[in-house]
């Protein structure tokens, strides 16, 4: 057995527990008042809109370094990352099955200074990238409107349909997940067409192709990143599932399948079948393939579908950065207001309007430099999800896991040193001004939680108990210890239990 701390509503104590009565005593922030429970078929679109949406965005990949570099990008990365990403996303959200998602897992097992900047770099990249899906649609339509290219009408367009498309999240997630399905059939039908009338001009010798120009390893990298990471935000949304220690996993198999499908399938039909200069292959580009393919006709439909993909992915994303801040509200990160709901729809009115603000607010970035720092704050995230996944293995081991990744801790740290260095890999070919930008929103999270502490002990609002609050500093100072005795910078006594502390 292993001594750990668990605080009840009353008080804290240390207690030895055995997996079920510690699965028990942690507290998760499932939500009683919700009567509708997402099911499965609808939280397996959610999670597909949540990370792609189909192949709109997948282009600039080929634009960066060509057929084969791109073909093999979208084969191989779903392996090295989102398959990693999807067992964390589901051992961790059964066994701690609240909204709030990964800012509870690294705020129990860091404390609540880490769980405050895992939550501020996740809702920050979250934001951001909601903000990149009106420009995506805005480059669609503009194909069609030709006056949306620039200017105040581009501006205003994009203005509008953000506030739209935010007063939709309000009816509810039940709703909103019901819709994902819809909008994930109907978007993703025109390219099930093109590929199949494709067939007859494939050249497969094509797909050999290194392209001609000079590689672009940023737009690369943080094409194929953006396209395929964001596989935990749906556990945010936790407490809103319906079953979700046998819901999760079984949702994660099959929308890794299914998005892995539905990027490679165009991509290698629209490579082998159409020959054009690569710099044309930006974002949008499939619509115009479509046309060389099979006509105007097919085009427009893509267009629209890249339209009808734009509002799932918007949907779906801003309800987990909503209910993320709802659940940061329960676990006393944040005051309790932001866990407030709608009267009329019982939606976190809250999280809902301050994700909207804040993503109206970068709008106005070009869309790599909004994929760009989405991806950067969301690598810091990655970083400490990892560290907080394999830190809760050894912090926790008794603790109830419907589904339990089957490693042990070095098979653990091996999976997530891969999907890592390629996290370090996206931090290096990130530009000055993207360091700038994320740089000082991260110097601004510091200064938030220490805003919220001083709140708290002021009572300035009100806050829900941090149970956490201080095991930051004892962790961090335990490491420290453990690395001055392992390189003998001081004289210490025997550590006797030292193994039996580290569990």
């Amino acid at each position: 057995m292993t001594q750990v701390d668990v605080q009840s509503n009353n008080s804290r104590e240390p207690t030895t527990q055995n997996s079920m009565e510690l699965s028990e005593e942690l507290p998760v922030t499932t939500n009683p008042k919700t009567l509708k429970k997402l099911t499965l078929v609808p939280l397996i679109f959610l999670i597909y809109f949540e990370v792609a949406g189909g192949p709109f965005g997948e282009e600039p990949a080929v634009q960066a370094a060509g057929p084969l570099l791109a073909l093999i990008g979208f084969l191989v990365f779903p392996f090295i990352w989102s398959i990693p990403e999807a067992l964390v996303t589901a051992e961790l959200s059964t066994a701690f099955p609240g909204n709030g998602g990964f800012v509870v897992w690294a705020e129990r097992a860091f404390g609540s200074f880490l769980g405050s900047m895992m939550g501020s770099w996740k809702f920050l990249s979250g934001v951001i990238n909601i903000a990149s899906f009106p420009v995506l649609c805005i480059d669609y339509l503009q194909k069609i409107i030709p006056a949306l290219d620039s200017g105040w009408p581009r501006y205003i367009s994009i203005f509008i349909s953000t506030l739209l498309l935010s007063f939709l999240n309000f009816t509810g997630l039940t709703i909103v997940g019901w819709a994902a399905v819809l909008l994930g059939v109907v978007s993703l039908s025109p390219f099930i067409v093109m590929s199949a009338i494709a067939i007859p001009k494939i050249h497969p010798h094509r797909w050999l192709s290194l392209g001609k120009k000079k590689k672009d390893w940023n737009l690369y990298f943080n094409t194929l990143f953006w396209n395929l990471n964001f596989w935990d935000n749906v556990s945010t949304l936790a407490g809103e599932v319906d079953k979700p220690q046998k819901t999760f996993p079984l949702a994660l198999l099959v929308a890794v399948i299914f998005t892995c499908i539905a990027y490679l399938i165009p991509l290698f039909a629209v490579t082998a079948a159409v020959t054009v200069d690569q710099s044309e292959w930006e974002t949008g580009f499939h619509a115009t393939a479509a046309e060389m393919i099979a006509g105007k006709w097919l085009k427009i439909w893509i267009e629209v579908g890249a339209v009808l993909s734009s509002i799932g992915l918007f949907e779906a994303q801003l309800s987990s950065c909503a209910f993320q801040l709802e659940g940061m509200a329960d676990i006393g990160l944040l005051p309790k207001f932001f866990s407030l709901r709608s009267k009329w729809f019982n939606t976190p009115w809250v999280g809902i309007l301050i994700s909207t603000l804040i993503s109206l607010g970068v709008s106005y970035m070009t869309f790599t430099d909004i994929i760009s720092s989405a991806n950067l704050l969301y690598s810091f995230g990655m970083l400490l999800e990892f560290a907080s996944f394999i830190w809760l293995r050894r912090k926790l081991p008794e603790l109830k896991r419907p589904y339990r990744v089957p490693l042990r801790i070095p098979g653990l740290v091996a999976m997530c040193l891969i999907p890592s260095a390629f996290l370090v890999v996206i931090m290096v070919f990130a530009t000055k001004m993207v360091y700038l930008v994320c740089g000082l929103m991260t110097v601004g999270a510091v200064g938030w939680y220490f805003l919220m502490k001083f709140c708290r002990q002021k009572k300035l609002f009100k806050f829900n108990s941090a149970e956490n609050e201080d095991d930051c500093g004892a962790v961090g100072w335990y490491f420290l210890m453990k690395f001055c005795r392992q390189k003998k910078l001081f004289k210490f006594n025997s550590a006797e239990n030292e193994e039996r502390f580290d569990q």
